[in-house]
Formats: structure tokens, C-alpha cells, sequence
């Protein structure tokens, strides 16, 4: 029975981080793809983790360990009703979104993710009942195992083999394994021949932990959660929200808690503390200087914020152990772990949105990991002489670090006119020359340019950046038959609204209609650029997720008929994954005319996009044109069977050569892997 212990809380951990990818990615199309889901989806699980421990605390504190598998086992029993796992989503998603995936979550996966994350330390307590010349800590690093496992495999293994569907009715079935596990650690619980031993008398006896203390676990775990999820954002905003760079924090997380909790003597100051503030040096330099962060690969960039992230994950991790109490007190260092976990996840997803422009609570929180390093390096030194030594040298660490960071935030907030953070990410609205005939607006999404537009002179009527003369979407526009040749009206559809300005192709009579989930974008459109109302066609502005939009169109009026359709809908850097599927390419043919044009925009820094949309053009029996501008440095790809705009000289003289080979990747609602693409 020693080994239904081991393996219930295996099960149980491995569960509890595989499903959160799984569910995520079922709910990351309803809400545009955004970064935001995922963290959204964090602060559920870190609330739901603290509501399991608190539930775990309360029966180890307050009901004998005997009749505690009578509950635990009939509430898993309850649970399995909400098998499986697939969520129902909302139609029209509303303006609360994070409160709204909160909710969906309750619904789909509550109860067996709260009764999961309670068995972990409620086994761990049973085994110590049981086993009471064994340590139960060591049942911990086993747990953070099993969830570091289910975290690697999914991106690698699970994704790229199991459709999404499958993942969750497999996941349900594993959780029906682990209600059976659960039974056999109870077992021993039952027999009067084996030595119980109820903590719920020695805790009359024994003093608990001070208030000091456990302020210190809330508080070193809060510093680590909003680490990982400050990072997380970071690094999804300017990429993509795809699994592996969700995964990629959380497990560097969950190592560190590994190391900790294995073996004392693997936490140690003297290595630990440099490599922290080494890696927090260096992404605070990216995060400063843009144009140093951009020059780097996204391999390069992974690497630091990793070192940045595994050093502080163990310190904050490491301090907790160091300061953990006797095994009958295990639930309650849990439970104040949990709560820090959580009280992080509010703070990101919740306060920070409220009261910050930027993702700035990420520059917080490396400030408080360098005060952590300099006090605890402080307090090491016993001399009086030592100690001011120490003490000046903190001072500086932390005025530059503070310094840094400060001259990062005021730089946004001074050269722009408009800082504002939703939901879907950052937006900022920079001038530039404004007192001279040169005046140039730009938008930028994080770190990447969005559009912009010459205020004062003639230069205001004319597309530029991604969409300037030459570009894909201008020949998509200009040169077809339509314009090249009868100078016809035409029905041209956007997804991606950004700063209007494809409605500056527009003629008398064209239509435009633009397909944006952010509600913000639309005000920015048309209160700080001019391309909507400047344009010569009428634009009509659809909030919504595009693909969503389009679908209820079909239902309800039919085809739209699109003379041309443009996927420009960027998230940061990255082109959301569920417009990039065979599902939704067959959704596009259907609202374009049979010799319409789709135009692809993957214009990107770190991914290569053009393997995936040319199979999507292969399997729709259409020729893909890869349009290149390496002066500007944009990319568009156009889908058409128009012979005529095909064979047009001007297409023909400005279309790229494909810079390799074809890869067979073809994306569905059920299959995607960005890894396939990365630029190396």
C-alpha cells in the first residue's frame, strides 16, 4: 500500500498541469487569441489550488484522519460528473472577459481541478498518519515532478499527436484512474491494525507557526507567482499565446520547487543569489532598450528571461523551505503557499490592469527579488563593518535596478500621447517631429508597430508601413481586375482593424468592412488617425473576433462575396493561431468571390509563417504569391485562382521567390505547432 501513495499524488499532480493547457486552448479562440486568456486561466488554477489546499487544511485541522476518505472519496465520486472536461463557450463573449473565463472554468472543470489540487497535500498528510517515521516533504518534489512532466509533454508530445477533443476525453478517463488510486490510499486508513496517528491531537500540544513566518510564505510565493506571470505576458504579447511559451515559465517554476524540496543542500545563496541578478541585470537591459531586445534571437531572449526566472524562482522558493515547519503543520504551509500564488495571480490579472499603463508590474517585481537578495545577503555577515560594506553595495544594486527601470516606464509615459492597457494587451500612440510638416503618428501593440500616419501634409492620404505602395495588400487592391482594369467598385473585408489604414485604398463605391475584437482599437482609429474618415469608400467597423463574426454573417445573411479579404489581425508580433487553420481558410473561400483574393499578413520577427498559409493555399486548390518588401521588411502572402491578377506584370515583377522548399504543415482547430516555425 506504500506505493499507492507515490503514485496517487503522480497522477493527481500530472492531471492538474496538463489540463490547464488543454482547457486553455479551447477557450483561447472565443476571446481573439490573446495572450491574456492564458493568465486568465492562471489565476483560476492558483485560486482553485489555494481553494483545494484550504479545503485539504480544513479536514486535517478538523475532522479525525480516519473519516476523512469518507469525504474526500464521496466528493471525487460527485465529480466525475462533470467528465468530460470540454467547456461550453459563449456566443457573444462580453466586455468582462476575465471574470467571464473564470466562469466557463468554474462550470467545465471546478470541482475535479479543486479535488486534485487538495489531494496532493491531503495524501501527503494520510501518508504521514500512516508512515510517521517517514518524511512526507519528499512526496512534494514527486508531486512537482508529475506536474513537470504533464507541462513538457503537452507542447512536445500531447499537442503535436492528440487532436484537442481526444486530449480532453483522455484526461477525463485518467481521472477516473486516480479516483481508483485514491481508494487504495485510503485502504490503510480503514485497518486497525496499522498505527494512525491523528495530528489533530498533537496540534492541541504544539505551538503553530508565528504570523511573521507565514506572512513570509504568502509573500515570497506572491513574488514568484507574479514573476511567472509578468514574464508569461512578456514573452506571449510579442510572440504568440501558444502552449509552449506558457509551459516554459511554469516549468522553470515547478523545477525550482523540485530542487528545493528534494534536497536541502541544493539551495544554496552563494549560487543562486549572482545567477538571479545576473539574468534579472540582463532583462532589465532588454526591457529598457527595445532595439537591443529586437536585435536578439528569440532563442537568446528565452535564455535570459529563464536565468531571470529560475534564479528568482529559488530564492522566493528556496527562503519558504528554509523556514518550513514539522509535518503536522504540512497543510498549513500549503495552504499560505497557495494563497501567495493566488494573491499574485489577482494582482496581475486584476489590480495591475487598473492602476498600470504597461506591463510594468513585471519591472516591481525584479525590484523586490534584488531587495530580497540584498537583505538576506546582508544578514549572512556577522561583523558591523562587513554589514555596512554590504549595505552600500545593496543600495547601489538596487538604485540601478530601480533607476533602470524607472527611466524604461518614463520614456513610454514622455514620448507617447496615449498609454493604455486592456484584456487584449498594451497599446501606445507615439508623435513624432511635431512641429514640422514631417509630424508621424504611430501605434504600437507591446513592442511592435501597428500602423502610422503622416498628420499634417499630403503624405496623410497615403498608406505607408506594412500596406505602402508595393506592398501585398496594395496589389491585392490596386491591381485587381476590378480596380486595374474597369475601376469597378469593390467589397473589401480586414480582419485587424489597427489604425484604418487599408480603408485609404478605398474608391467611390468600395466598401470596407473591418473585423477587431478590441473595442479600444476602434476609439484609437478614429479619434487619433484619419484613414477611416479620409478614405474615399465607406468602412464599417464589427467588433468581434473575426473568425467568430464571419461565422455568425454566413448563418445568418450568407456569403459576403469579398472581392478581397485581408488577415491582418496582429496580437504583439504574432498572427492569433485559430485564423491560421484549415477550418478557417474554409471559412474565408466561402465569403470570397470565386476569383476573389485572400491576403495573408505574416509579416513577423520570430516565427516563419509562410509553410502553414501556402499548405492552406495548396489544400484549397489555389496559387499562393509570396510578396516580400525588404526595405520596410513586411510580408504578405495573396491566395487567388485569377489568372488574370496572377499573370499581371506588375504582380509578376514584385513577387518573391520562397526562400525554401515547402514544409507539409497544415494547421487545424484541433492540431497546431508553432514550434515547427520558429526562425532560427
Amino acid at each position: 500500500m506504500m506505493f499507492s501513495f507515490p503514485t496517487a499524488i503522480f497522477i493527481s499532480a500530472f492531471l492538474v498541469f496538463q489540463v490547464q493547457p488543454i482547457i486553455a486552448r479551447f477557450i483561447l479562440p472565443s476571446y481573439g487569441g490573446t495572450p491574456s486568456v492564458w493568465t486568465s486561466c492562471m489565476l483560476f488554477f492558483q485560486v482553485g489550488l489555494l481553494i483545494g489546499y484550504a479545503y485539504a487544511h480544513g479536514l486535517a485541522r478538523y475532522v479525525p484522519v480516519q473519516r476523512q476518505p469518507y469525504i474526500h472519496l464521496t466528493l471525487l465520486l460527485l465529480s466525475l460528473l462533470a467528465l468530460p472536461i470540454i467547456p461550453s463557450l459563449p456566443e457573444n463573449p462580453s466586455q468582462h472577459q476575465t471574470v467571464e473565463i473564470l466562469i466557463i472554468l468554474s462550470s467545465s472543470v471546478g470541482l475535479p481541478f479543486i479535488l486534485l489540487s487538495a489531494s496532493a497535500p491531503l495524501l501527503q498528510y494520510w501518508f504521514a498518519s500512516t508512515h510517521p517515521n517517514k518524511s512526507p516533504f519528499k512526496l512534494y518534489a514527486l508531486s512537482n515532478t508529475g506536474s513537470l512532466l504533464a507541462l513538457l509533454s503537452y507542447p512536445f508530445i500531447v499537442e503535436p499527436a492528440v487532436g484537442l477533443h481526444n486530449q480532453a476525453i483522455f484526461w477525463s478517463l485518467a481521472y477516473g484512474v486516480f479516483f481508483l488510486s485514491c481508494i487504495l490510499c485510503a485502504l490503510p486508513l480503514y485497518k486497525q491494525s496499522i498505527n494512525v496517528t491523528d495530528y489533530s491531537d498533537v496540534l492541541k500540544t504544539t505551538a503553530p507557526p508565528t504570523w511573521r513566518r507565514r506572512i513570509l510564505w504568502a509573500s515570497f510565493s506572491a513574488c514568484g507567482s507574479v514573476m511567472l506571470l509578468a514574464i508569461t505576458n512578456q514573452l506571449t504579447q510579442n510572440v504568440a499565446a501558444i502552449p509552449f511559451l506558457w509551459v516554459l515559465p511554469l516549468s522553470l517554476y515547478l523545477i525550482s520547487f523540485i530542487i528545493c524540496f528534494e534536497r536541502d543542500r541544493w539551495y544554496r545563496r552563494i549560487f543562486w543569489f549572482p545567477l538571479a541578478v545576473l539574468g534579472l541585470a540582463a532583462s532589465t537591459y532588454m526591457l529598457y532598450n527595445d532595439a537591443f531586445a529586437r536585435s536578439l534571437s528569440l532563442f537568446h531572449q528565452i535564455t535570459i528571461y529563464s536565468i531571470a526566472m529560475l534564479g528568482s524562482y529559488m530564492i522566493c522558493h528556496g527562503e519558504i523551505v528554509r523556514k518550513r515547519p514539522t509535518s503536522e503543520y504540512l497543510t498549513l504551509f500549503y495552504l499560505y503557499i497557495a494563497l501567495g500564488g493566488a494573491l499574485g495571480g489577482i494582482f496581475v490579472n486584476l489590480i495591475a490592469p487598473l492602476i498600470f499603463d504597461g506591463y510594468w508590474e513585471l519591472y516591481l517585481v525584479i525590484i523586490a527579488i534584488i531587495i530580497i537578495v540584498a537583505f538576506f545577503s546582508i544578514s549572512t555577515v556577522t561583523s558591523i563593518h562587513g554589514k555596512i560594506r554590504y549595505g552600500f553595495a545593496a543600495v547601489a544594486i538596487i538604485m540601478f535596478f530601480s533607476s533602470l527601470s524607472w527611466q524604461a516606464i518614463q520614456e513610454q509615459l514622455d514620448y507617447s500621447i496615449l498609454n493604455t492597457r486592456s484584456f487584449y494587451g498594451v497599446l501606445n500612440i507615439y508623435d513624432e517631429d511635431v512641429d514640422s510638416d514631417s509630424h508621424y503618428r504611430s501605434l504600437y501593440h507591446g513592442n511592435i508597430l501597428h500602423g502610422g500616419q503622416y498628420v499634417k501634409n499630403a503624405y496623410r492620404y497615403q498608406p505607408i508601413t506594412y500596406y505602402r505602395q508595393d506592398s501585398g495588400i496594395d496589389l491585392a487592391i490596386r491591381q485587381h481586375p476590378l480596380r486595374a482594369n474597369d475601376s469597378a467598385p469593390m467589397k473589401i473585408g480586414v480582419i485587424g482593424l489597427g489604425t484604418g489604414t487599408i480603408a485609404a485604398f478605398g474608391e467611390l463605391g468600395d466598401q470596407f468592412y473591418f473585423y477587431d475584437i478590441n473595442p479600444q482599437i476602434e476609439r484609437i482609429a478614429n479619434e487619433y488617425f484619419t484613414y477611416l474618415d479620409d478614405g474615399k469608400g465607406s468602412s464599417t467597423v464589427i467588433l468581434g473576433d473575426g473568425r467568430r463574426s464571419l461565422t455568425k454573417e454566413l448563418e445568418k445573411n450568407g456569403s459576403q462575396q469579398f472581392d478581397v479579404l485581408a488577415i491582418d489581425a496582429f496580437t504583439g508580433d504574432a498572427i492569433p493561431i485559430h485564423l491560421l487553420t484549415a477550418e478557417a481558410f474554409d471559412l474565408y473561400w466561402k465569403h470570397i468571390k470565386p476569383n476573389g483574393i485572400l491576403a495573408v499578413h505574416i509579416t513577423n520577427i520570430y516565427l516563419d509563417l509562410t509553410d502553414p498559409v501556402r499548405q492552406l493555399a495548396k489544400r484549397s486548390g489555389k496559387e499562393a504569391l509570396y510578396i516580400f518588401d525588404d526595405e520596410f521588411y513586411s510580408e504578405w502572402i495573396l491566395i487567388t485562382q485569377n489568372r488574370q491578377f496572377i499573370n499581371n506584370p506588375k504582380v509578376t515583377s514584385l513577387q518573391s521567390k520562397w526562400t525554401s522548399p515547402p514544409k507539409r504543415i497544415i494547421w487545424a482547430d484541433d492540431f497546431s505547432n508553432l514550434l515547427e516555425v520558429v526562425k532560427h
